[in-house]
């Protein structure tokens, strides 16, 4: 039997196709106005974000924030992003030769542009019924865009240049950034001027300050028995050592047993002394002196002093010139040179009867006893401190110049690095070692400044290289004045340390952790309201 060829066999035709195709549409009629319906009568809600935001409890105080930019729904952010993609297409437009379309983005992104400007006029959020055209017609333009024909090559690397061009606009904004946030460090913020200048007014003019000073003045023995707790701090910021004093005397089990030796200058030696003999301190024995009284820090036997009659170094600090090249300004700070910043290198000779020593920076907080510290067992090392080599920049390596033979021939860059600011100093061993003597070799070998750039630290690290025995992070947490850091750390911290530009006493201070500092301030003294210390 001739079969037929299964080319010209009829296909069995598909039963119902109309049903279906019918039911489709109606299904798609029912949803649009399923939508248009639920459009017309959706309530007003507060946005799921936003709850989040006040369950949490953020503090959008100070930020240009609002509720309605917060929304996933909003309009404004809807503009914002239409208008943010229409200008890069007006640059591919261009690239294309499509100037007739470049225009008419351009003229739609001004249309979006003055909604939006005159709604932040009125202070009001856009509604949808205004900007609804807006929208509409930009997302057709944009649409458009996507299906315009352009060459790849040359539009990337239109881009690529643009995002050139916006980096270098960023690294110089950084680099004004550094250079301000570096100048207001430096400044001595007006309120506390104030406070220097009417103390050091009380303690001449007010003969009875100086006689509360010498019936409190207690005999040379405690000031060098050894049984007792001696920190030492050499500023001269009169508020940030009371915080210092302050924070240890409250937080102290034997205040009686804490004998703070404090070393400032000439300026500040007479509002110190005021300072310290008005206020109590829970019966903590303070000291004051000044730099200027110790004779045998001279330029023959200081190397820093040596250097600061060097032509060469007072160019380098203080024009910024180094050769043809200009100097960053954080490596040039005068207070790098500072005999007070350097004198944490003599501390046995400042205070030759005692064997071991706290010290402290003026910029930290204490809150928990220290009196631990010294019964601490440092193994025969000079210097207690806690190593700040959790992260690799912490390293040796971070702070010293390893192309030089000599740093590369006696120091291991993946050594740890730690932190001055508190310290144990055994100073029995710091004698037998000759440690200050160690620190005279680099710092004269660093004439030059190639060893390392700036800063007591490297020296330090020098200095101490071997001599260094690692304490529990808890005793010390650092990172107040520059960075985030954890609550849990900062709970569990003895010490706490704002080192960096953001210090408690400025107002570039970092808000978050100023609260830890402003506890152990009493504003209601008069001096400080006086001076607006706030």
């Amino acid at each position: 039997m001739r079969r037929r060829n299964p080319s010209l066999v009829r296909q069995p035709r598909p039963r119902y196709s109309n049903l279906v195709g019918l039911a489709l549409c109606g299904f798609v009629i029912l949803l649009f106005f399923i939508v248009l319906l639920i459009k017309d009568n959706r309530p007003t809600f507060r946005p799921a974000m936003v709850k989040m935001h006040n369950r949490q409890d953020v503090n959008l105080e100070g930020l240009n924030v609002t509720e309605e930019m917060l929304s996933p729904s909003s309009i404004t952010r809807q503009l914002s992003d239409q208008i943010a993609l229409a200008k890069s297409l007006v640059v591919i437009a261009k690239e294309s030769n499509n100037l007739q379309f470049a225009w008419e983005l351009s003229a739609q992104i001004r249309n979006s542009q003055n909604l939006l400007s005159n709604a932040a006029s009125r202070r009001s959020p856009l509604t949808m019924r205004e900007s609804e055209t807006a929208i509409r017609e930009m997302a057709l333009l944009l649409y458009q865009a996507q299906l315009l024909p352009y060459d790849s090559a040359t539009t990337i690397m239109r881009l690529k240049a643009k995002i050139q061009s916006l980096e270098e606009q960023m690294s110089v904004v950084n680099d004004k950034s550094l250079k301000y946030g570096q100048i207001a460090a430096e400044e001595v913020p007006k309120s506390l001027y104030c406070l220097g200048v009417r103390l050091a007014t009380e303690w001449f003019r007010n003969p009875s300050a100086q006689k509360r000073l010498a019936e409190r003045k207690v005999s040379v023995r405690k000031f060098e028995d050894n049984s007792l707790y001696h920190f030492c701090v050499f500023s001269d910021n009169v508020l940030a050592t009371s915080v210092v004093v302050n924070s240890t005397a409250i937080n102290s089990e034997n205040p009686d047993k804490v004998v703070f030796h404090l070393v400032t200058d000439e300026v500040n030696y007479a509002p110190m002394k005021a300072w310290f003999s008005m206020n109590d301190f829970r019966g903590v024995t303070v000291e004051v002196q000044k730099i200027e009284d110790f004779r045998w820090l001279n330029a023959s036997y200081v190397p820093v002093l040596r250097q600061l009659q060097n032509s060469d170094t007072k160019n380098y600090y203080f024009s910024g010139n180094n050769g043809d090249n200009k100097t960053p300004i954080k490596f040039r700070n005068p207070k790098y040179l500072s005999l007070l910043n350097h004198l944490r290198f003599y501390i046995p000779e400042v205070y030759p009867a005692l064997k071991k020593v706290v010290f402290l920076d003026d910029d930290v907080v204490v809150q928990k006893d220290l009196s631990p510290l010294f019964s601490v067992d440092l193994n025969g090392k000079v210097n207690g401190a806690v190593e700040t080599c959790m992260e690799t920049f912490h390293r040796y390596h971070k702070y010293l110049n390893y192309s030089h033979p000599l740093i590369r021939s006696h120091f291991d860059p993946d050594a740890c690095g730690w932190a001055f600011g508190m310290n144990v100093f055994d100073l029995v061993e710091w004698r037998k070692r000759n440690v200050t003597g160690i620190y005279h070799y680099w710092q004269e070998k660093n004439v030059d400044r190639t060893l390392w750039k700036l800063g007591t630290l490297p020296p330090g690290l020098l200095t101490f290289y071997g001599l260094t025995e690692p304490l529990d992070p808890s005793w010390h947490v650092l990172g107040l004045g520059y960075t985030n850091v954890d609550l849990k750390l900062i709970e569990k911290g003895a010490v706490l340390h704002y080192n960096g530009n953001s210090k408690p006493w400025l107002k570039i201070v970092l808000e978050r952790y100023k609260p830890l500092w402003d506890r152990y301030i009493d504003y209601r003294h008069p001096l400080l309201q006086q001076c607006n210390v706030h």
